[in-house]
């Protein structure tokens, strides 16, 4: 059975945990992860088999700084200019894998390349700094299913599989991290999320774009989060809804029609960043009191073009 705490003999306990090939959840800004140490390529199969994941879905490695995050991998004037705007901060960076990696080929589904990122969550960037070695985590949930954003959002069939689960409150961004693939001369988008091509402007001077990256359920991808059904509930959703149906859950977005009130509400004052840190706590409640989830549209602009993506894979058919 999982522990939840965040006392600081279970902080050791949870290193001696990880350093011993166990997997810990624990939190960061942007959803709950489930670590396993980046080199061990035994704890980071288990992780792809407590998730479920398919192994050509590769993972990001969470480093304690900028410096260690980029010598692990082939760096660029983009990517440095990125880190040292964004970092700690829910920010994915794609690079060229370094021979000497301190990540298993396992964990970059056997490609030459190496998504990395520092965390801004203090419990996060504390744990890693005292196992001393980057942490593999994804998303601790069943693969394709909702992310979580609080310890309680923890399946009880992921907890049966961890040492321990670090209850570090509810995440600040709700939303996982903006992935930018920095391997060429020209960085891009390829999972939209938080760090927005508009902040980017505006605090590096660079104009980054969005890939066309082909969604797959069977492929390998080179970013977490591109599988075409992801970040699923239970329940079905229907998008882009103006109200319920009869057999429906409705959340609301900005202002409702007249003689709508809507069961849930993401913001009600229409504010994308609001949106964003409750999306998947408001889909784990919805997912709990229906079989079917009816979503106002959302603005496909800023914010809303990953609250948006994540939505549409949450919608899509199952496999």
């Amino acid at each position: 059975m999982a522990v939840i705490s965040t006392q600081h003999t279970s902080l050791n306990a949870a290193v001696a945990a990880l350093r011993s090939g166990q997997l810990v959840v624990f939190p960061t800004e942007t959803v709950y992860g489930l670590g396993a140490l980046a080199r061990d390529d035994r704890a980071v199969a288990r992780l792809y088999d407590a998730k479920r994941r398919p192994q050509v879905n590769p993972l990001i490695s969470h480093f304690a700084t900028a410096e260690a995050a980029c010598d692990a991998g082939i760096s660029s004037p983009a990517a440095e200019r990125l880190a040292a705007a964004f970092w700690p901060g829910p920010l994915t960076l794609i690079l060229r894998r370094h021979t000497q990696s301190p990540t298993c080929l396992l964990a970059t589904a056997g490609m030459d390349n190496l998504a990395v990122r520092v965390p801004s969550h203090p419990l996060a960037l504390q744990l890693i700094e005292a196992v001393g070695s980057p942490l593999v985590a994804p998303s601790a949930n069943m693969s394709g299913k909702l992310s979580p954003t609080c310890a309680a959002h923890i399946s009880a069939e992921l907890a049966a599989k961890c040492a321990f689960i670090l209850d570090g409150g509810p995440c600040s961004e709700g939303l996982e991290s903006t992935v930018i693939d920095c391997r060429e001369d020209t960085a891009m988008i390829v999972r939209p999320g938080p760090i927005t091509p508009a902040l980017i402007l505006a605090k590096t001077g660079l104009k980054i774009g969005f890939a066309e990256t082909p969604t797959t359920s069977d492929s390998a991808v080179i970013s977490p989060g591109l599988m075409t059904s992801h970040y699923a509930p239970n329940a079905t959703i229907r998008l882009n809804a103006t109200s319920a149906r009869d057999d429906e859950l409705f959340i609301g977005f900005g202002v409702p029609p007249d003689g709508v009130t809507p069961d849930l509400s993401l913001s009600q004052t229409g504010d994308l960043t609001e949106a964003c840190a409750l999306l998947f706590s408001l889909l784990h409640d919805a997912d709990s009191r229906a079989r079917h989830i009816a979503i106002a549209p959302i603005p496909m602009a800023d914010l809303g073009i990953a609250i948006n993506d994540r939505l549409m894979r949450a919608a899509a058919e199952r496999p």
